[in-house]
């Protein structure tokens, strides 16, 4: 009987808190689905909506590829040193790029985890837009 009786007990605790768990899933859910469309329709600016979106594209695609420095970005997209920190500094201010030893020479750069997770967004932004490979065109 005690223990029918602490069950009980325990039953009508987690019944009690399932409306709570319920809500928090709702909030969470709703709460996933709108920094979604935040990040699209940010994405959607910086890489559709801008003259430089082409290159942050193939800034985001490089360091998706591997980690590398401003310097390196600028020798493999063949663009000016100065313009791949311009739109560096724009990653790293919407939170897409992390640097990492911010401030010393050579700091290296990656994609936040927040990017990672929109790369498909990325993909399907870029296959609408059309794709000018800066690379490419650089090397012809």
């Amino acid at each position: 009987m005690i223990q029918i009786a602490q069950l009980s007990l325990r039953l009508s605790e987690v019944l009690h808190r399932m409306p709570v768990t319920i809500a928090d899933a709702r909030n969470a859910r709703s709460s996933s689905l709108s920094e979604e469309k935040y990040l699209r329709r940010l994405l959607w600016y910086l890489l559709g909506g801008t003259r430089g979106g082409p290159n942050r594209a193939e800034i985001i695609k490089t360091l998706q590829n591997r980690p590398c420095n401003a310097n390196q970005l600028a020798e493999t997209l063949r663009v000016d040193y100065k313009t791949v920190q311009h739109h560096v500094r724009i990653l790293e201010e919407t939170g897409l790029v992390s640097l990492a030893n911010k401030g010393s020479y050579g700091a290296v750069l990656f994609l936040t985890a927040k990017m990672e997770e929109a790369l498909p967004i990325l993909d399907e932004i870029w296959s609408r837009i059309g794709t000018r490979k800066i690379s490419a065109t650089a090397k012809e």
